[in-house]
């Protein structure tokens, strides 16, 4: 690939890398997110194969298999190379063509291809009969040497959950275990869920042990009283004892407060007991009538206050001021 990129001006085929890149990252994981990023990539450079190759992964893994086969088809033009028959077969298949796939797994083609490419294929073969119907045929299609053969390699799991799958479906229950079985022993990358398979078959039930820790916990734990309605009255409350303490003490300060005299001294020291005894009688008369209004006035302020198929074997807020204290007469 990076030969091929060369023959790009250098900033382009930095463009062209970074894309290639984010869809060999999310191929697996997020295939919508790796179409895009090829799309990108088709339009910045699609005179290279490698870029029409990726182009064909991204879309095969999106399912668009019309796309993904147009694609594997140039990059077989523009590279003469035949590794890629089994996938465009599989294209074939995703199209509702399995017998053209199977037409496929019949050509010369296939002889060119290493001992990967050719599992690969009877893979996708034995997933063209199923297709069809023909289930007993699939079973055939899948024996071979190297299913028979004891070493693993990277295809072997694959080949033998196919296998596995398959005699299930012709009701062998029992063998169809044991292909499973043999499957996990050899699938040391997780490739395929021939552990759950296996697990359904012996009755197994896996269950998640955090979900049930944190359902058990919160089930536990007591549940705490809500205390922002009492705050907020005992709040209100409090606000409410400000309030009538500073009436009273306006109130307080009203009676207390003594008339201003004159600023003659003498004449106050001229004054014998029983003008003062007139004057205090006259002080608390007047102190009276003022508590009087400042009661009456305190009452009216408080009356006013405000209240695929790769998944197969084969692929988210007054004071009261003082009243005024009624402006001193």
């Amino acid at each position: 690939m990076r030969q091929e990129l060369m023959s790009l001006p250098k900033t382009l085929a930095e463009d062209v890398a970074r894309n290639l890149v984010m869809v060999a990252r999310l191929l697996d994981e997020e295939p919508e997110q790796a179409y895009a990023y090829s799309r990108v990539a088709l339009r910045l450079a699609s005179r290279v194969a490698a870029v029409r190759e990726a182009a064909g992964f991204a879309s095969y893994a999106s399912e668009r298999y019309a796309e993904a086969l147009a694609e594997f088809r140039a990059t077989r033009r523009m590279t003469g190379t035949v590794d890629l028959w089994p996938v465009m077969a599989d294209c074939e298949r995703g199209l509702g063509r399995p017998e053209r796939a199977l037409e496929m797994a019949g050509a010369p083609e296939v002889h060119k291809l290493d001992k990967a490419g050719q599992v690969e294929m009877r893979l996708v073969a034995a997933g063209a009969r199923q297709d069809m119907g023909q289930d007993e045929a699939a079973v055939v299609t899948l024996q071979s040497s190297e299913l028979a053969s004891n070493a693993v390699h990277p295809w072997t799991a694959r080949l033998r959950y196919a296998y596995a799958d398959a005699l299930l479906r012709v009701g062998r229950e029992r063998e169809g275990r044991d292909w499973f079985a043999k499957a996990l022993e050899a699938d040391h990358n997780g490739t395929t869920d021939a552990s759950d398979r296996l697990a359904q078959l012996d009755g197994v039930e896996f269950v998640d042990a955090i979900d049930e820790d944190d359902a058990a916990e919160s089930e536990s734990e007591p549940q705490r009283p809500d205390t922002t309605d009492e705050a907020a009255d005992d709040e209100d409350d409090d606000v409410s004892d400000d309030d009538v303490s500073d009436e009273d003490d306006d109130e307080t300060s009203e009676t207390s407060e003594e008339p201003v005299g004159g600023t003659d001294e003498s004449a106050q020291d001229e004054d014998d007991s029983e003008d003062e005894d007139d004057d205090e009688g006259a002080h608390d008369e007047g102190g009276s009538d003022d508590a009087e209004k400042a009661g009456q006035k305190a009452e009216a302020a408080d009356g006013a206050a405000p209240s695929s198929f790769l998944d197969s074997p084969f692929r988210e807020p007054a004071a009261h001021g003082e009243p005024k204290s009624d402006d001193e007469d």
